[in-house]
């Protein structure tokens, strides 16, 4: 097992090196200044059309219901625990990177929302069908139908083997230990391996809601996730809010340290030692950024493509919000949480490090704090399992023609993974949830550089028709 995570690490490293930094932060670059810095002027119509729907869309489910599938899949452990991992192992200017990645991944997000309502197709059933592999086929031409399955093979694994299944059922069983079983006093072995009944129970009980679930599909998903998602964000945030309004003298010396850890600006370290701390800060911000909000990914459009709406730029618009929502508000509070109570610094791991957190920041007794966050982290988490099946199963439908057989097989080796996700350690865990990240986003970047052209032109014309009247603002 040792030398498995070695390998696992290592192949890490190599996916998410410097090119593929570069060619995702390029992308999102690309996009904002052809979109004329759409982020910010727009931003506060992308929130208005989150909220309501268009007049005769077309589509399976509405707009926000998309969002919200998006969603739970984006927020989960990612948002508590990748935040973690992400300073502890970069310091805590990882968190700065975030927020830049995500500044310009909201662009990268614009437009996967855009293309994938715009390329959308409906097969012979009158299923609507979108996302990467569509806009790549349909947008880029039939001639680059390799890179679409390419992007297909690696989205199905990232889903069964990477952020859908392992990573988010392994945070559920760890905050559930500890909380229920800290000093891991009630075991047992198998395999000469020491487990806790903790993790049994409560992996066999998440196991057994995704099961129950899945086989729903997107309706049923949506459904789950419209109920769910929004209640969740809100009780988090109110979390976060209670920890930064009691600590706000603290603030401002968080902020600072985040800037200065970022940029390498401390005075012990300089030349090398301090060019070596930016580009792990950086790459660790990055990575574990784009985990959690997938922008550049190429899974977001695949929800966004049910929306029940006519044009592609309002969905974009929709769909960049998800990013917004993600990190720049959730991640940013769980950072600073972290930042100001030092956890990074304790050499806890995992959810551990925001268990700590939120002890040190909440004003209630340490179990009322650990089981805030375990309930919060178990709910991101479940809802993304159920996200990523949509996913996953969107995937493997366009690389089996929607093969029945090939679903129903898939559907049991995806509760599967759920099922051992909790007997694997943590660094191994995230190291293959990012190497499959990093795969999925790099066709999926290269088809939105290749369009970017099309989404500046669509999204000029409709601009151009919003200011003359032509089309209606809500």
């Amino acid at each position: 097992m040792e030398k498995f995570n070695e390998f696992v690490k290592l192949a890490d490293q190599y996916v998410w090196g410097l090119p593929l930094i570069a060619l995702i932060l390029i992308c999102g670059i690309l996009l904002t200044v052809r979109c004329r810095f759409l982020q910010v002027r727009k931003l506060g119509t992308a929130l208005k059309y989150m909220w309501k729907d268009e007049e005769n869309g077309q589509g399976e489910v509405s707009s926000f219901a998309a969002l919200c599938t998006a969603l739970s899949a984006t927020v989960g452990t990612g948002n508590i625990v990748g935040v973690a991992t992400a300073i502890a192992a970069g310091g805590p200017g990882a968190l700065l990177w975030m927020e830049v990645a995500a500044f310009f991944g909201m662009a990268t997000k614009y437009a996967e929302g855009l293309l994938a309502i715009k390329y959308r197709v409906t097969d012979s059933n009158g299923n609507i069908l979108g996302g990467p592999f569509y806009y790549i086929e349909n947008g880029m031409g039939k001639r680059w139908k390799w890179l679409a399955k390419l992007f297909a093979v690696f989205g199905l694994l990232a889903g069964l083997l990477g952020i859908g299944t392992i990573t988010q059922i392994n945070g559920i069983t760890s905050a559930a230990n500890h909380f229920f079983d800290p000093d891991k006093l009630h075991t047992f072995e198998i395999f000469g391996q020491t487990y806790t009944w903790t993790t049994l129970i409560t992996g066999l009980l998440i196991t057994a809601c995704v099961a129950l679930i899945v086989l729903g599909g997107i309706k049923r998903i949506a459904a789950v996730s419209e109920l769910i998602v929004p209640f969740m964000i809100v009780a988090y945030l109110v979390s976060c809010l209670i920890m930064l309004f009691t600590h706000i003298t603290e603030i401002p010396a968080a902020v600072v340290t985040v800037v200065k850890s970022a940029f390498g600006l401390r005075p012990v370290l300089g030349g090398a030692a301090g060019i070596s701390i930016v580009m792990l800060s950086t790459r660790n911000g990055i990575a574990r950024g784009i985990f959690s909000n997938e922008a550049g990914l190429g899974s977001a459009p695949i929800a966004a493509a049910a929306a029940r709406t006519k044009e592609p730029v309002r969905q974009g618009l929709v769909t960049m919000t998800g990013t917004f929502i993600d990190t720049i508000i959730v991640c940013t509070m769980t950072g600073l949480s972290i930042v100001m109570a030092g956890s990074y610094a304790k050499g806890l791991q995992g959810v551990e490090i925001t268990t700590d957190a939120f002890r040190y920041g909440l004003p209630f007794p340490e179990k009322v704090s650990s089981f805030l966050l375990m309930a919060c982290l178990a709910v991101f988490a479940f809802t993304t399992i159920l996200g990523w099946n949509y996913y996953s199963e969107r995937c493997l439908a366009y690389l089996t023609g929607s093969s029945p057989i090939a679903a129903k097989i898939f559907r049991i080796l995806y509760v599967g993974a759920v099922f051992i996700g909790p007997y694997l350690t943590v660094e191994a865990v995230w190291n293959l949830a990012d190497i499959f990240n990093g795969l999925m986003a790099i066709p999926n970047v290269i088809a939105i550089i290749c369009l970017s052209g099309v989404v500046a032109s669509e999204t000029r014309h409709y601009l151009a028709c919003l200011k003359t009247g032509k089309l209606k603002s809500d």
